[in-house]
């Protein structure tokens, strides 16, 4: 592979030119360029939902490809478009395969693909399981955010899952300012936990708590909390007593299968994307097969950030994002851009051969 200084030179559908370019760029790559930059990329994602709510941009549905000899673990194809100036085509290809983690590694891996806005040509493939979890745990801190603005800032916040992305919206909270009283841990199990509490303790990456507690059980975990973020792997809601929300916390339900429908119905409910997030079974989708109809959702995060929606204070804010292909593309752009920027771009020479098209 060269390395080149500026973007990689793309073919045009008007005009003759330089021959179109692909580059890889590794994980290593795409954490330099995203480390300690969490204002700027939940600015990214931002700017990624305006334009995804304008209709500046393409999302279709995920595809989940699904295995019977493997019914826990799952591939997902999220082909997506955006505008504005970002202008990428794209598609990220991540895997869930629980059973890696008792083997040693994340659950989850994933490749980003960027195609050029004009000629279709990909251009880049990017290490996409940090950018996934970036573009998740930002957009967990932008809604944490447009969540609270009509009530006290939450003081205490509980983390139900302790694995990767639990860190990532922890350091996400961290890096836009967030700070708290007290953060609670909860997870099934219990080396988790502990090694999530020693990271708190430690302040890796995003400065010390004052006080780290790990539950014994879901119940005190959300109870203790006025921030609850959902970061497990669960399949099938596991949450279902309405009463541990009394106190009306702002709900995080980023892994989007915890909560009962029963909960649901007792909440204020905001979702990225009413079509993508009411299906495969996630407790959305569960709760409009129960009530027959979608009335039990007050909008998305979007119509938040409009002013359409204002969630009360004296209710329990529930936040169940599905997860939007354009996120990916926003903060893969921006990766790309940035290291093309650097002269650090690994370019595949001559990845593409067949050019002409009679030889």
């Amino acid at each position: 592979m060269t390395s080149v200084t500026s973007p990689a030179p793309r073919s045009s559908a008007a005009s003759e030119g330089p021959p179109p370019t692909f580059a890889v760029i590794p994980g290593a790559q795409v954490q330099q360029t995203l480390a300690g930059r969490e204002r700027q990329v939940v600015e990214m994602v931002e700017a990624a939902y305006r334009l995804h709510g304008a209709g500046d941009s393409v999302n279709p549905p995920s595809y989940f490809l699904r295995f019977p000899d493997r019914p826990s673990s799952r591939i997902i194809a999220l082909p997506a478009s955006l505008g504005g100036s970002v202008g990428v085509d794209g598609l990220k290809w991540i895997s869930s395969f629980p059973t890696n983690v008792a083997a040693g590694l994340p659950r989850a891996s994933a490749v980003l693909i960027l195609n050029d806005h004009e000629t279709g040509y990909p251009f880049a493939c990017l290490e996409s399981s940090i950018i996934s979890a970036t573009r998740t745990a930002a957009s967990a801190a932008l809604a944490a955010d447009w969540l609270t603005r009509d009530r006290p800032r939450p003081a205490r916040v509980g983390f139900f899952g302790t694995g990767l992305i639990a860190r990532y919206i922890h350091t996400f909270l961290a890096g836009t300012g967030w700070t708290f009283d007290e953060v609670g841990v909860y997870d099934v199990a219990a080396d988790s936990a502990a090694g999530f509490r020693g990271y708190l303790e430690r302040g890796d990456g995003a400065g010390p708590a004052a006080k780290v507690t790990v539950h014994d059980s879901p119940e005190d975990l959300i109870r203790s909390s006025d921030l609850v973020v959902f970061a497990t792997i669960a399949g099938q809601p596991h949450v279902t007593d309405p009463a541990l929300f009394r106190h009306h916390p702002v709900v995080l339900h980023v892994s989007l299968r915890d909560l009962a429908p029963g909960i649901l119905l007792e909440s204020v409910n905001v979702v990225d994307d009413v079509d993508h997030c009411l299906k495969a079974d996630t407790s959305p989708h569960l709760a409009e097969q129960l009530t027959g109809g979608r009335d039990f959702l007050d909008g998305t995060l979007h119509d938040v950030m409009t002013g359409r929606t204002r969630p009360p204070a004296d209710r329990t804010v529930v936040f169940s994002p599905f997860g939007l292909g354009v996120l990916d593309l926003a903060v893969g752009k921006y990766v790309y851009d940035e290291v093309a920027r650097s002269g650090r771009l690994g370019v595949v020479d001559d990845f593409f051969h067949e050019l002409r098209r009679y030889g």
